[in-house]
């Protein structure tokens, strides 16, 4: 049995009742019927008696399937008063109530039942005794069977909820978590189109091979900029994907940007962040473009202790020399952000120095990370 959605114009509950667990109970409650019935006929013939092994075993399977039938009663109360939490008035009340209906008709429907059976069988009217007496010692019995029962369906109703409350969080975690990775590496290539267009524009009418390479780089850039929806891929894909940006900065930069590769075999299946090598290298020739030296953008992977390290290196003016890019510095903070929803603080970006002075951006991925 689990409860019914909330109603629309009453906050009462009813229990929804379900074959499964319902037929589940019925069964328990036959067996422990057959239980103390046995329990009673050996009681019986241990103090002598001759009483036919099948009346004690009537006797108390008819009591527990009584209580079975009357079980959503207790279900009811408790759905809607779990605990005092919802005020003692509230909870005192309405078990009080669903006692009275769960005993009584446990009683009428035991006996009821008995006497029917009795009849069909032959054997004679079935006597339950003095009311005065029964009663009271039937409502004694219920009281334990109440108070067990709804202490043990509240304990179950509790850890339920929470575990669907847990779920619900880990699921809207998982979502909050994807849609931040996927803004973060949205914001890591905005700016690189704009440039590349300006670059075919000047080279279209010289060279028209040339042209038509970088409107195919300009293509595949694009088709992994709004296909891609992983925060992450493979670095022989970011390769491939950083190469082609790499051919769109030699044909507008010329000799003035030379990019250098250096990357350890078997790292090509190992995971990194999408676009971050290129977003790297953008910030390496945006905070040099106004210089006249020829700048050198080295590009390294390598096996590093318990992980792998990928570098971008130039030998521009380095960090804490003004810069004529705007917005210094924000590039690399949305990575370390994805670094940090991606491995939760056992990956991590260090910034140092080249040994000409330039920037140094080193990416420390756990080897996990590697397929």
């Amino acid at each position: 049995m689990t409860p019914a959605p909330p109603q629309a114009r009453s906050d009462w509950k009813w229990p929804r009742i379900r074959a499964r667990p319902t037929l589940a109970l019925f069964g328990f409650c036959l067996f422990f019927g057959l239980w103390l019935g046995l329990t009673l006929w050996l009681t019986i013939r241990a103090d002598g008696g001759t009483l036919p092994a099948a009346r004690p075993f009537l006797w108390e399977v008819t009591g527990s399937l009584g209580i079975w039938a009357v079980m959503p009663i207790l279900y009811t109360a408790v759905l809607n008063a779990p605990s005092p939490r919802v005020g003692w008035g509230r909870f005192l009340g309405i078990h009080a109530v669903a006692f009275v209906l769960f005993t009584g008709l446990h009683t009428a429907l035991m006996v009821g039942t008995r006497q029917l059976l009795y009849a069909l069988l032959g054997w004679g009217t079935y006597d339950y005794g003095e009311l005065a007496f029964r009663i009271p010692m039937e409502a004694q019995k219920d009281l334990i069977s109440y108070t067990v029962s709804a202490t043990l369906w509240s304990f179950f109703q509790a850890w339920k909820e929470r575990q669907a409350r847990a779920l619900r969080e880990a699921a809207l975690e998982g979502e909050l978590r994807a849609a931040q990775l996927q803004a973060l590496t949205g914001q890591l290539h905005p700016h690189f189109l704009f440039n590349a267009l300006n670059t075919v524009s000047s080279v279209m009418y010289e060279d028209l091979a040339r042209t038509d390479r970088l409107l195919s780089d300009l293509g595949g850039l694009l088709r992994a900029s709004l296909e891609r929806r992983e925060a992450t891929w493979t670095l022989a894909e970011e390769r491939t994907q950083a190469a082609r940006f790499v051919a769109l900065l030699a044909a507008r930069f010329g000799e003035r940007v030379t990019v250098r590769w250096e990357v350890a075999p078997g790292l090509d299946g190992a995971q990194v962040p999408c676009f971050a090598l290129q977003a790297l290298v953008e910030n390496a020739v945006k905070h040099n473009q106004d210089r006249t030296e020829p700048l050198e953008v080295r590009i390294r992977a390598r096996e590093d202790g318990a992980g792998w390290r990928l570098e971008v290196e130039d030998t521009g003016r380095g960090f804490g020399t003004p810069s004529p890019a705007s917005g210094p510095g924000v590039g690399l903070a949305h990575l370390e952000r994805i670094l940090a929803l991606l491995h939760a603080g056992r990956a991590r970006l260090e910034r140092s120095h080249g040994p000409e002075g330039g920037a140094r951006v080193s990416l420390w991925l756990p080897r996990e990370a590697a397929a």
